[in-house]
């Protein structure tokens, strides 16, 4: 009796263990679908990711831009109460009046100003506070005494409060306000907004007295300041100050 042809009987339509096992070009046909499959899948995520991350782009960028406007308010403020420090206690006994008692550099609010009976200065203003974290360059854009960036902003500040300009309690500012800013009474429109061409950035001067900084940053802002909505146009000053 041959063994091996009993082997291969097939007993009640079975089939052997070797006629059922896969040959190799049946698995070489499943890793490649298998294959198929993980790229199609993995193209499927790698769409799913880039569609969320244009989604959310727009709002990191947003949030990016609310973090360095609120920065950069934060900063000119400080710079505002400088220059007002400055103004009233920087100076000694016979300091000229007006525009000259003004500072003419960031250096000068940077050193601070005299204690009496001292020999050292008082800071007024912190390193940092100096640099407008706005533009890449950083530098602040000054504004002059009586100029039209003063004009634009305080017809800003009328529309925003409704017609009213806030006016400083110290008797000596109250004074410089007087003295700095123009005259509302030559502005045509009382009490409404600039229109966006602003002819501010003609005032920017590198040298001189300055009563105020602003951005050197034409970009529309997503904060407002008194309502204003474009970086160039927020001035810090303390003329408007009580």
């Amino acid at each position: 009796m041959n063994l091996n042809a009993a082997a291969d009987h097939n007993i009640c339509g079975s089939r052997s263990p070797s006629s059922a096992r896969p040959s190799s070009v049946d698995l070489s046909v499943m890793r490649r679908s298998e294959g198929g499959y993980t790229l199609v899948a993995l193209l499927a995520l790698m769409t799913v990711l880039a569609l969320f991350a244009m989604a959310v782009a727009p709002r990191v960028q947003q949030q990016a831009q609310r973090e360095r406007e609120a920065e950069a308010i934060f900063r000119g403020e400080q710079v505002a109460a400088a220059i007002r420090q400055y103004y009233l206690y920087g100076g000694t006994v016979g300091r000229p009046q007006g525009d000259q008692r003004l500072p003419t550099s960031m250096d000068q609010l940077l050193e601070g100003v005299p204690i009496p009976g001292g020999s050292k200065n008082r800071q007024i203003l912190r390193v940092s506070a100096a640099r407008d974290p706005l533009t890449l360059e950083g530098e602040w854009r000054f504004i002059p005494p009586r100029s039209q960036a003063l004009v634009e902003f305080q017809q800003s500040l009328l529309f925003y409060t409704g017609n009213f300009i806030p006016q400083p309690r110290d008797q000596q500012m109250l004074q410089l306000q007087q003295l700095a800013v123009p005259r509302m009474i030559a502005v045509v429109n009382l009490g409404e907004r600039p229109s966006e061409e602003s002819t501010s950035a003609a005032d920017d001067v590198s040298g001189g007295p300055f009563v105020g900084v602003a951005s050197r940053s034409k970009n529309d802002s997503v904060l407002t300041y008194y309502g204003i909505e474009r970086h160039d146009q927020w001035i810090f000053t303390p003329l408007f100050r009580d």
